[in-house]
Parts: structure tokens; sequence; C-alpha cells
């Protein structure tokens, strides 16, 4: 059995949608609880996205881990389009009509001049089949919440319009453990948006 850790990276220094930035204060310090966490669970693999942010927060848990650091750009978060770089009002207001249908469920469609789901789990999943074939046991996936919300959907059977119902927010840092076993080719889900490491801390919380 195969333990793959898929963490989202910590709180951006930006409330803007999807721009490259690296961590906030705050980010900064759920990654260091996180840290203290995973010194724990005998990791021996180390994997980010190429976004600042995860960069950033796979170092910081890196710093008790002492790991080779791995790099992907095939784990970053979904191309938001044409909505990168804007505020949610102006979200709203420009793209309103999109997000309402987005919100049906129905359809996987893109983002305006971005990705979709299924553009992300393409890839995406081939980087997961090589890192769960890579010989190593416990493995930290820095990743972002689309991201894992794509991979869950097309693991667990669910069209990518339904990937939104994993989970109404995801914490930053929150720990999906997925456990994959290599004589059926399957991967089970352990467990979802695990921010244990935050109780105490509501002004970490989404």
């Amino acid at each position: 059995m195969i333990n793959l850790y898929l963490i989202r990276h910590g709180r951006k220094n930006s409330s803007l949608c999807n721009v490259d930035v690296g961590l906030s204060i705050d980010g900064r310090l759920q990654a260091e609880l996180l840290r203290d966490r995973l010194q724990y669970y005998d990791i021996d693999a180390l994997y980010s996205s190429n976004l600042l942010r995860a960069k950033q927060t796979a170092e910081i848990l890196n710093e008790a881990l002492l790991l080779p650091h791995e790099i992907r750009e095939e784990i970053r978060e979904i191309s938001f389009g044409l909505l990168e770089g804007k505020s949610d009002e102006y979200i709203e207001e420009h793209f309103h009509d999109f997000k309402e249908e987005q919100k049906k469920l129905l359809e996987d469609i893109p983002y305006p001049g971005g990705e979709n789901g299924t553009s992300v789990y393409e890839r995406a999943m081939p980087l997961i089949q090589e890192i769960v074939q890579s010989g190593k046991k416990n493995i930290v996936v820095v990743t972002h919440g689309g991201t894992i919300r794509v991979l869950l959907a097309a693991l667990f059977g669910r069209n990518q319009a339904k990937r939104f119902l994993f989970g109404v927010s995801l914490e930053n840092t929150g720990i999906t453990q997925l456990v994959y076993n290599s004589r059926n080719d399957r991967f089970y889900l352990e467990r979802f948006n695990d921010y244990a490491h935050l109780e105490g801390h509501p002004e970490l919380h989404r």
C-alpha cells in the first residue's frame, strides 16, 4: 500500500484569483503547523506544483522532512483563464453568467480562456501514476484545491462537472490522503480535507 498525501498549499499573499504570489504570514504559519505534524508520518518523497505558494509550502515542510523536493508543473492549479488576477467582485460582475452555468454542475465547461477539469486530469494523472510507481511508500504532493477536486472526481467515478461537490471549501494545508493498492491498481480515499493541525487557530481557517 502506498500513502499519497495531497496537500493544499498555505494561504497566499493575495485575494486575487490564482495570481502566482508567495505565502502570507498566515500561510507560513499554516505550513509550519503542518510541518510539525508530518514529521511523524515517515514521509519518503516530496513533490510540489511550480506555483510559488506551493513551492514555499513544500520548502517549509521540508525543514522537517529533509528530502529532495521535486517541482512539477503538471500539478499546478487549474487555469482560470480570463478570471486570473481578478477580484471576486470583478468576477461576479463580468463573468456572472459563466459562474451561474458552472454552479448547475451539468457540464465540464472550461473557464473562459482557461482549462476545464478534464484538461487538468489529463496533465496531472500521468504524474500521479509515475509517483505511485516510484517505489516510495509515503509521499507528500503539495498542490491546489482545484487540482485535488479534479483528481478525486476522476478517481471516484464522478463527472468533472461534479467535482465541486468535494467540499464546500478546502482548507489551506488540509490533507487529503489517498491509499494506492498496486495489486488491483486502485485508489482509496482514506481522509479528506483533514486540517486537525489548525485546531486552536480559528483565524487560520477559511
